[in-house]
């Protein structure tokens, strides 16, 4: 279980269409550039030839990845979320107890793990510390600033 990669639906979804869009679209834009630079003639010194190589290259190492990650991935459904506590694929609302701030999470595996958009991973700090809390239960997540103390206000699942 430990290298198997955790996802949620959503996040299964988003890496499929990203592999199609780069084995279907990606490539054959790519392929058009090269095969566009080698007939302008000398490629030693061809910048558009070049740069088109280097987009391949990360291209089909990003291929590589998800594919490996999608082989050995554990997708996490509404079926396997119990409603009372949070749980991969939950949004979360909590309230930092000392500052009296709110803030909404989507509870994620590290692969989906997006602080800009809110989601954090099970394996954070706080979502580690929020896994499995009921709504009232207050939380203490331990950080190299001190001791934080988070409540729980609100679970709802989003699958």
């Amino acid at each position: 279980m430990e290298d198997k990669k955790i996802l949620t639906k959503e996040g299964l979804r988003e890496l499929e269409e990203e592999l199609e869009h780069l084995k279907v679209v990606k490539r054959k834009e790519l392929s058009a550039i090269i095969k566009e630079a080698r007939e302008q003639g000398d490629l030693s010194e061809n910048a558009e030839y070049d740069a088109a190589r280097d987009e391949q290259a990360k291209v089909e190492a990003r291929i590589e990845e998800i594919q490996l990650l999608l082989k050995d991935v554990e997708v996490h459904t509404e079926d396997d979320m119990d409603a009372d506590k949070v749980n991969i694929g939950c949004k979360v609302k909590i309230r930092d107890m000392e500052y009296k701030e709110e803030a909404v999470y989507r509870i994620v595996g590290s692969t989906e793990a997006n602080s800009l958009k809110n989601k954090i991973s099970n394996e954070s700090p706080i979502g580690k510390a929020i896994m499995g809390a009921k709504v009232g239960q207050t939380v203490k997540v331990e950080t190299p600033a001190g001791l934080l103390k988070y409540k729980v206000l609100e679970i709802e699942s989003s699958n």
